[in-house]
């Protein structure tokens, strides 16, 4: 969850939130503990369900005003286990154990991303571009890993068959996540207000797209989002000269 500090956080603990909060800390435990009984195909889809209710937890802070200090920090110890040792720990086990130094190195390298990426957030909460996260969120990094895992099990892959890929993939999302690439953050997004019957049409279609086959879709969408980092920063720079050199001329 990326939840933004409140201007006066309260000091309480409040139940509801935190209770969404503790479930993702949960699922990510579970996560760890189903790679170290070889059960990989259950921890992708627990690190997926610890997505779902992390993003829970902070729309319903927002929503029921009961957003808190000790909710935020919780949050970031929850985020660090579920999608950050978690994801690493997962992916060390199904494919970097035979590469010696290279594996846990870049199992390292994503655990310390996103410790960084999470304390980054941190800091700059009240003073960032609500719009836009700086850096891939650590959930969505979290799921191009374990989504790859995960397609490459149901297509019956062992770690050591794409071992190559696994380690580029994890070094990449952990540097994506501290990198300086702007991603739409999906915060504009009103769950109160009313939407047009087509919009809910689309989201029944979106799940039923996700149904047909789960580990390719939820993978592919995510290693899109990454990619769109790089995109819309790319983007954002030829505007930004477009614009200077329109200024030039008219000077």
């Amino acid at each position: 969850m990326n939840l933004d500090k409140p201007k006066n956080p309260r000091r309480g603990i409040y139940l509801l939130p935190n209770l969404f909060t503790t479930g993702c800390l949960f699922s990510g435990f579970y996560a760890i503990l189903s790679a170290m009984s070889g059960q990989f195909e259950q921890a992708a889809i627990a690190i997926f369900v610890a997505m779902v209710l992390d993003g829970l937890d902070g729309r319903v802070a927002r929503l029921t005003n009961t957003a808190s200090e000790f909710g935020v920090e919780y949050d970031s110890l929850a985020d660090m286990v579920s999608f950050g040792v978690a994801p690493a720990l997962i992916m060390y086990l199904w494919a970097f154990q035979d590469l010696g130094k290279l594996g846990w190195a870049a199992a390292f390298t994503y655990v310390a991303c996103t410790a960084l990426r999470l304390a980054r957030f941190n800091t700059q909460a009240e003073v960032a571009d609500k719009k836009f996260f700086q850096g891939l969120p650590s959930p969505s990094a979290a799921a191009v890993v374990a989504g790859f895992m995960w397609m490459s099990v149901s297509y019956g892959l062992t770690g050591e068959n794409v071992e190559v890929v696994a380690v580029l993939i994890t070094f990449a999302a952990g540097i994506v996540m501290v990198s300086n690439f702007r991603y739409y953050s999906f915060k504009e997004v009103d769950f109160k207000g009313k939407v047009p019957f087509v919009t809910m049409l689309l989201l029944v279609l979106v799940f039923v797209f996700i149904t047909i086959d789960p580990p390719q879709v939820l993978f592919a969408g995510f290693f899109i989002y990454m990619l769109s980092g790089l995109v819309l920063t790319l983007w954002g720079i030829r505007q930004k000269r477009l614009e200077r050199r329109n200024e030039a001329e008219e000077e």
